[in-house]
């Protein structure tokens, strides 16, 4: 069998290097038009961090594992191919700011209808609305060559920071379809390392909107703690506590209950936005707006972050140094996508203050071209003022402690464990007295920093 993927990003990389380790019989190849992302993944800096992921590519590439740009002779060639293409939110048009854009679904789509011969297996790996198969299916049909395609939802469950360990032991492996053939071929591929009992199979509609409903209820988890962490704040509860509390309940468990700045990646609100939409479509105005408030609340939760560093600081930051520990929206991984820094940045800034970020995964051109999207409206609009402030009070620096020298604040952004090895004592006396640390993970040790003698504000604690 030959399987060639299209889209060589943080999903479609380490799912097909995960197949091709552990399926040597298989001639699996990843494309992308990115010149660049190919050649990453063809060097021994790979576009995407993941713990454990260098060895899985280096053991299959160069064996049975390709990454081309060679997008229509790849197709040409598979059996199986996977659609694995980023379906971002729309920022234009119809259902702009929460409607997935499909846009690189339907050209994949296309591309596919053209250059096939034969019979393929078509399938979905992108987070997809319901019944977009129904569309790529229509599209595959009227290529008119004579090619035959049968289509599958097969939706990813990466975790990021933990991706290979979830591809290699995962929950479950989910495949919708229609054609029982088609499915038999795809659980034989994931079978040789996942135990059968694990793969599930559904009708193509229940596959597609499982994603969405997965990401949905997890976020939920993160926003409800984080609402309570609010609470706690105002009545002196502890919201560790609180979470250990009720995670104890085996109906509850305790996962997803750590309070924090906010909830990111590139899933979680793109995902309830488009289940909005959808909602909203069919008609669902009451669904729509339940699920709608999840995103409400972690927005709500990210500016009452911001709020509390400029009331603390007595009311004003201007031109007051603060160090920024961490960028990506979780520790173990290089992805800023929807990260809270880059919306806490962007309003510290917008106040004046002067932000020193430090992250030992992203780069400083990530982080600027991620704070001028965040700058930018809807009609790709960014002011003068904002292309300034990113210019001028925005500066990365190598280490925390570089950060943190003669500023006045700290401001934990990402939960990297190396941020807990530092040397506090060294830390505080390189800083502006009183020294102030925002913990918006809730990852430093507050007695001993306070014994050190900063102040310390910690998400959901008084």
């Amino acid at each position: 069998m030959k399987i060639c993927c299209i889209g060589a990003g943080y999903v479609g990389g380490p799912t097909m290097a995960m197949i091709a380790k552990q399926c040597p019989d298989i001639q699996v190849t990843v494309v992308d038009l990115n010149q660049t992302r190919i050649d990453a993944w063809n060097s021994d800096d790979l576009p995407v961090y993941e713990p454990g992921l260098d060895e899985v590519v280096q053991e299959a590439r160069g064996r049975n594992l390709t990454f081309s740009t060679k997008v229509d002779e790849a197709i040409a060639a598979a059996d199986m191919i996977f659609i694995s293409v980023n379906t971002p939110t729309k920022t234009f048009g119809m259902g702009a700011g929460r409607a997935a854009n499909l846009e690189f679904i339907e050209k994949c789509a296309r591309q596919i209808a053209r250059v096939s011969s034969g019979h393929k297996i078509v399938v979905e790996k992108s987070t997809l609305p319901v019944r977009t198969a129904e569309a790529v299916k229509r599209i595959l049909s009227s290529s008119g060559n004579g090619a035959t395609f049968d289509v599958l939802s097969n939706p990813e469950f990466l975790a990021e920071g933990t991706a290979v360990e979830d591809l290699l032991k995962p929950d479950r492996v989910l495949i919708g379809g229609e054609s029982q053939e088609a499915i038999d071929k795809l659980c034989d591929v994931y079978a040789k390392w996942i135990p059968r009992d694990r793969i599930l199979t559904t009708n193509l509609w229940s596959s597609e909107l499982s994603k969405l409903t997965a990401n949905a209820f997890l976020a939920q988890r993160v926003s409800s703690i984080n609402a309570i962490s609010a609470l706690c704040e105002a009545t002196g509860a502890d919201v560790d506590e609180v979470a250990r509390a009720i995670g104890t309940d085996s109906r509850i468990g305790p996962k997803f209950l750590k309070a924090s700045v906010g909830f990111g990646g590139s899933c979680f609100q793109k995902d309830i936005l488009n289940l909005v939409y959808l909602c909203e479509h069919f008609g669902l105005r009451e669904v729509a707006a339940y699920w709608e408030q999840v995103v409400s609340m972690n927005d709500y939760q990210k500016q009452r972050f911001t709020e509390r560093i400029v009331k603390t600081m007595f009311n004003t930051v201007s031109d007051k140094k603060i160090a920024i520990w961490g960028y990506a929206f979780k520790k173990d991984t290089n992805d800023t996508r929807e990260s809270a820094a880059i919306y806490i940045c962007r309003d510290l800034i917008r106040e004046r203050a002067r932000v020193v970020i430090h992250d030992p995964r992203v780069s400083e051109g990530q982080i600027r071209a991620t704070l001028t999207e965040a700058c930018t409206d809807m009609q790709g609009n960014i002011s003068d003022l904002d292309k300034r402030l990113i210019a001028e009070n925005v500066s990365v620096a190598k280490d925390c402690y570089e950060a943190s020298k003669g500023a006045h604040a700290v401001a934990v952004m990402t939960e990297w464990d190396a941020f807990k090895e530092l040397d506090f004592t060294q830390i505080y006396d390189s800083m502006q007295q009183p020294a102030f640390v925002f913990d918006g993970r809730n990852l430093l040790d507050r007695c001993q920093l306070e014994k050190i003698g900063f102040e310390i504000h910690a998400i959901g604690k008084s």
